[in-house]
């Protein structure tokens, strides 16, 4: 049995059938309600960042004195006597130093250790976390440790060159050999950090381009530098800004084995603001100092990214 047509014009037609139906409007789920839980965000981004920006940039334009007192707007006066003092200039050229020296190593160094710790072969993830105790273990202990063995006379490090036959080293007391010793003290923690991170994205690289070199008879070395290192030009960029971040603003551990010293060579940018600030009671010289590392590490992290979205293309 079948249901009978119903009749042309009849009242049970429904009226309009046979137009289209009006096409409903989509409405995006992430355009309402978005400043409610943004604004929060915002706000503590602001109290946290934007504020005490704020005020130290009013601090490097005025004369604030060790006991709060403020004496009023003294323009640029205070950038002009840090661009004219020598001691600036200094600091600045010990943290590009240590900046490159430790940058470098560091990068080469985890790349190696990196595709070590990206291999499948059985303890790996025993041998990641023995690696990885140097880069959670905090910068002032670390200090404190190698300052111990770098001591000139009880130190193990004199102690191991003396066995070999070769006369002991001012490790932290030579101006020409701080600045090596704190970079080798920075190497040694952080290098298994960008080792981490490399690893994770060569074990995250696709397999056909290896596949396709191989067939083309491409050597191991020919395909690593003409395939892998493209390939993982993105990885290495965004483990290079992370610590390019930390090594501009190099503070703790210097402080702890040096604080600045011998004889200012060990004397970043960060080390000499805090002195002036808290040593020698300059704190608006020192907010100008800040102000000046707050522009570099600007500089040198957007040209990274600047970099890093390049090489995304």
């Amino acid at each position: 049995m079948t249901k009978p047509p119903a009749a042309s014009g009849s009242a049970s037609a429904e009226p309009g059938a046979g137009a289209p139906a009006p096409r409903r409007r989509r409405v995006d789920p992430t355009a309402r309600g978005v400043w409610p839980f943004a604004l929060p965000a915002v706000l503590v981004t602001a109290v946290l960042v934007l504020v005490p920006i704020a005020y130290t940039i009013w601090l490097s334009v005025s004369d604030r004195q060790p006991d709060g007192t403020n004496s009023g707007f003294l323009g640029f006066a205070n950038y002009a006597e840090m661009f004219g003092n020598p001691q600036f200039w200094n600091s600045l050229k010990v943290t590009l130093f240590l900046f490159v020296v430790c940058l470098l190593v560091e990068t080469v160094l985890g790349l190696a250790l990196g595709y070590v710790m990206s291999l499948d072969v059985p303890g790996r993830r025993v041998f990641q976390g023995m690696m990885l105790i140097p880069a959670i273990t905090a910068s002032v202990a670390v200090g404190l440790v190698w300052l111990l063995i770098m001591d000139p006379s009880l130190g193990t490090a004199n102690q191991i060159l003396a066995k070999v036959g070769i006369d002991p080293v001012v490790w932290l007391g030579d101006p020409d050999i701080a600045p090596w010793s704190i970079a080798l003290v920075d190497i040694w923690q952080w290098t298994p950090f960008m080792a981490l991170i490399i690893s994770a994205g060569i074990r995250s690289l696709p397999e056909e381009p290896f596949e396709a070199a191989a067939l083309d008879g491409a050597s191991g070395w020919r395909t690593a530098w003409n395939v892998g290192l493209p390939l993982l030009r993105p990885v290495l960029t965004v483990a290079m800004l992370l610590r390019t971040v930390d090594l501009v603003r190099f503070f703790d551990t210097i402080y702890i084995m040096t604080q600045g010293g011998p004889v200012n060579s060990t004397n970043t940018l960060n080390v000499y603001g805090y002195n002036a600030g808290f040593v020698d009671n300059q704190p608006s010289y020192a907010a100008t100092l800040q102000i000046a590392l707050l522009v570099l590490v600007i500089v040198i992290a957007g040209g990274f990214t600047w970099f890093r979205q390049r090489a995304s293309r």
